[in-house]
Formats: structure tokens, sequence, C-alpha cells
């Protein structure tokens, strides 16, 4: 079995069984062409059935002199899971990076902007374009329901439940899930898309979608970040943020004025409360007012 094969019919694996977005496929492959590259480099022959544990020790211990442990643990992380695949297909008896100790790693806490810094990077958005009036739409959107940028980009006009008081959030794996809106982010969205949108003239394929860019085609990834560190700029705002950063905001502010940390959850699409509970480590003043409020002796 040659490498390059190998690799198809993971992705492909990735893709049918697991249900992975493109994304994550891309970052589980990138983890095995580094091992590839790797072999070249050395001019190692070996294949995906014959390599062996001291084989991907070396490799572990070369990248380590380059790399940070964050990243060790997550290629480390998608190795593992790559000749998981191969045993499970019957190609292996056991899997060479099994005992391949992963490095420890503090949980990185996230980082969040207050409530003024929102309000300061929306009143720099110049809402005498139409691009303005998306952009603002986008970042309430982000902070008022909590999305991935993959998320917020793939949104379309049918997710939209303004009269129920929710939109449809295609997730992770497919997975959907029904997340509140809140009224500003309802005004914004309805604004854009009856002042803005509907002048568009819309590309093929891209009639549903929510968010456009000026020649009526999908938003990409790249380009929200991008609206997101120019605005940062223009604000003058001095933290390193991106469409994340208003996701974590949201579950902090959520938190830290008194929601349920399952209703967070549900919200943010994490499959496991775990994920979840880095917000606990976010401000712990919140708990002190848990305890203050609720224990019976106090």
């Amino acid at each position: 079995m040659k490498w390059l094969q190998a690799l198809k019919d993971y992705q492909h694996y990735l893709r049918i069984e697991r249900g992975l977005s493109n994304n994550s496929i891309e970052s589980y492959s990138l983890d095995i062409k580094k091992l590839v590259n790797y072999l070249e480099q050395h001019d190692i022959k070996t294949s995906p059935v014959q390599i062996d544990h001291e084989v991907i020790k070396q490799f572990v211990y070369e990248m380590a002199k380059v790399v940070n442990p964050r990243t060790q643990a997550r290629v480390i992380s998608g190795i593992k899971s790559f000749f998981n695949y191969l045993v499970f297909e019957d190609y292996r008896t056991s899997n060479p990076a099994e005992l391949i100790e992963v490095p420890k790693i503090g949980r990185k806490l996230p980082d969040t902007l207050s409530e003024e810094d929102i309000t300061l990077l929306l009143s720099h958005i110049d809402l005498s374009t139409p691009e303005g009036e998306r952009n603002r739409a986008i970042i309430e959107t982000l902070y008022g329901c909590g999305l991935r940028v993959t998320e917020l980009i793939e949104l379309t006009l049918s997710d939209l439940f303004f009269e129920e008081g929710f939109i449809k959030v295609t997730g992770k794996g497919n997975k959907q899930r029904f997340v509140p809106i809140t009224d500003m982010a309802k005004k914004c969205i309805s604004i854009y898309k009856n002042e803005v949108r509907s002048h568009l003239s819309v590309k093929k394929g891209h009639e549903d979608i929510l968010f456009l860019n000026r020649r009526g085609s999908q938003l990409t990834r790249a380009m929200i970040f991008t609206i997101i560190k120019r605005l940062a700029e223009k604000s003058g705002l001095k933290k390193s943020i991106s469409p994340h950063t208003f996701r974590h905001s949201f579950a902090t502010h959520l938190l830290e004025n008194g929601a349920d940390l399952r209703a967070i959850q549900l919200m943010l699409g994490h499959e496991s409360i775990t994920t979840t509970e880095v917000y606990m480590h976010v401000d712990r003043s919140h708990l002190s007012e848990v305890m203050r409020k609720y224990h019976p002796r106090n």
C-alpha cells in the first residue's frame, strides 16, 4: 500500500464514515503529510503497513525541535487516528504510534472581548456602505449566536426562523442545532437582507446563502478573518482577535450573567460538556456568586 493511496482512503473514511468537514479532513491530512515528508527527506523506504514504532518515535523527536507542544500533540493525535483507521480496515494488526507519548500542555483559556470592546468595534463600522451593513450583521450574528466561522458563512436564508426566535446551524460532522438569536442580530440581518442583499446579482448556486460578497458569491473563511482584522485596526483595539473570539465572548458573557453551563453547551454545539467547561475558568467570580446564592450554608 502506497502512502498516497492510504491517505486518499483515509480522507474518504473521514468524510463518509465520520462526517467531518473539509477543513477537519485537511487538518488530519496535513498531519500525515508531515510524516511522509519526513520519510522522504531522510530517504526512509517504508509503507503505511510496514512503518514501525521506532521510525515514528524519531519523527516525533525531530518535530519537537521545531514546533510547540500544542502542535506536537495535535500531530501525534492525527497520526494515531490514521493508524487506528488502518488497523480498523485490517491493513495492520497494531498501531505503531500507540505508545508515543503526547506532550503535557496546559488548557489554553480562550481570549475574550468585553461588552465595551464589542460596542467599540461595532461603532467603527461604516454603515454608509452596503458592506458596512453586511459586516455589522456578521459581527452581531457571531457574537449573538456564538457561531463558528464556517457555520456563519454557510448560513442560508432557509436557516432563519425569526418568528420562532431561532436560526438553524449546521455544525461539525453536519450536525444541526437550533440556536436562539438576539433581537439585535435579527434586526441587523433583516436590514442587510432587505436593503443590501436584495439588490445584489446573486451567482447561480448561491441563491440561498445569507452572507454574500459584492459579486454575489458566498464569503470565504479568510474574508471573515480579514473583515475582523481590519475592523480591529480601525477601532484601535489592541487585542489579537478572530471570528472565534466572538464565540468565546458569547459563552463567557452568558456564563458571567448566570446562564446554565448545559444550555451554553447546547448553543455552542459542543458534543461533550467537558469542552464547554473551559469557560468556568475564565471568570471565577461567577463560581463565588453561585456558591453565595445557592448553597444552604450561605
